[in-house]
């Protein structure tokens, strides 16, 4: 009348090891008391979409930071990704180190050095606001030049000694930033 009795359930009946088995496959803390059967959420998983959804990502986005790495390959349940709730705070991490300027490769060594030697992420952090520093610099000479070009008195701009003067200083590889100094 039952079932094959599993090893672990080996004289309930077939329903309690069945129900065992799927706890287990969902991440459940089971507990077997005197012919009762406790069960616990330990972590909730969260499908893909779910993830996706409270992150503000798409779910493409998802398995492209699995496949780099950034995230940890999510447990499989009957064919689908299925991640901890905790996942959503590491793709925020990723959103965060995106918007402050570091690179998917970046962002991979940041989270591999804060595993392997906790200190290194600082070196990677000094090195990405130097990089900021000089492309804010890069920036404001940038503005400076075309502001000077919307202030020209010459109606062609061609015809302006200073933008000709810059443009052949960049010809000779000088950087925007020595040729043109205002």
């Amino acid at each position: 009348m039952g079932g094959p009795a599993a090893t672990p359930g080996a004289g309930l009946p077939w329903f309690v090891t069945a129900l065992v088995s799927i706890a287990r496959s969902q991440r459940l803390q089971v507990r077997l008391k005197s012919n009762t059967l406790e069960v616990k959420m330990s972590d909730r998983l969260l499908t893909i979409g779910e993830l996706a959804r409270r992150a503000g990502v798409a779910t493409s986005a998802v398995r492209y930071y699995e496949e780099l790495g950034l995230l940890p390959t999510p447990a499989r349940i009957a064919g689908q990704r299925r991640y901890p709730e905790s996942a959503t705070g590491l793709v925020g991490i990723i959103l965060l180190l995106r918007d402050v300027g570091f690179s998917l490769a970046e962002q991979k060594a940041f989270m591999g050095s804060r595993a392997a030697a906790p200190g290194d992420w600082k070196r990677l952090a000094r090195r990405k606001l130097a990089e900021l520093d000089d492309q804010i610099a890069k920036a404001h000479t940038a503005r400076e030049a075309i502001e000077h070009a919307l202030v020209c008195p010459h109606d062609d701009i061609l015809q302006c000694p200073t933008f000709a003067a810059v443009t052949a200083a960049r010809l000779t590889g000088q950087p925007l930033h020595q040729a043109h100094r205002h």
